[in-house]
């Protein structure tokens, strides 16, 4: 699970994703084992990442389900969770508030 979390916050990091966190939430009452989240540097950008991660994790994980919006991005890979977005977005809906009541910071 660590290299795939690590590749992932390669991958982010290369391609200029900020303020990268994961969430470790195996031992909580959560449906997903890890959320990573990531903000863009705007909506062209969070759309970039979700390619970048498309790219470079083809046949190393199976990307379940995306949710787009102009201005988030949810990308399940059945135990992690990754969310993409604009500063706003991240500073308006709190994720952070709501995974530390979860679980720790990774």
């Amino acid at each position: 699970m660590q290299e795939r979390i690590n590749t992932i916050k390669e991958i982010l990091d290369l391609n200029k994703a900020e303020n990268i966190e994961v969430y470790d939430l195996r031992e909580k009452d959560y449906f997903v084992d890890q959320v990573i989240i990531a903000s863009s540097m705007g909506p062209r950008h969070t759309e970039a990442l979700l390619d970048y991660l498309k790219k470079d994790l083809k046949g190393k994980e199976q990307f379940l389900n995306t949710q787009q919006s102009s201005e988030w991005i949810v990308v399940d890979l059945g135990d992690i969770l990754i969310h993409l977005m604009t500063p706003l977005y991240r500073e308006r809906y709190h994720m952070e508030e709501f995974l530390n009541e979860i679980g720790p910071l990774h």
